[in-house]
């Protein structure tokens, strides 16, 4: 296996394995890109993904995997001050959302996943979501030579 399927394939389990233990999607995302590319994140700034679980708080909309990967950009990409230009993030959120829903078919949970919240069902569909959406967001940061992973 080359180095780069080997870090997809790693970043995917990380945020997989997170799911398993408990997390929600979009804590699952944003906590395993925090640990494989080692940011400067804290626990306490990753309790903001936990609302956006269930596609917003179980609403159905938009997938929480998907939000936890736009939360990546932005610890990646987003603004510290009002001043700074936030085409950047904007484009990267744009072309992450564009991706996702080419390769899911849709952005909004209640469509990606029609099985009923906390079936066995419903947690293998979010765990493959999950893991993929990890994989898919790797490739993008790589491709757009966000950071230098080691």
């Amino acid at each position: 296996m080359d180095e780069i399927k080997s870090q997809e394939v790693s970043v995917k389990n990380l945020a997989g394995n997170y799911f398993k233990e408990g997390y929600n999607c979009a804590e699952s995302v944003a906590r395993a890109f925090r640990d494989f590319l080692k940011l400067n994140v804290s626990d306490e700034a990753l309790k903001m993904a936990s609302g956006f679980g269930g596609g917003l708080g179980h609403s159905g909309c938009m997938c929480g995997a998907l939000s936890g990967a736009t939360m990546v950009l932005g610890m990646l990409q987003g603004r510290t001050s009002k001043e700074q230009n936030r085409g950047p993030i904007y484009t990267s959120a744009g072309d992450f959302h564009s991706i996702f829903t080419e390769n899911f078919g849709a952005a909004c949970c209640r469509v990606l996943n029609r099985h009923e919240f906390g079936t066995q069902e419903q947690r293998r569909t979010c765990l493959k979501i999950t893991g993929t959406t990890a994989e898919l967001l790797l490739k993008y940061i790589q491709e757009k030579q966000m950071v230098e992973i080691k």
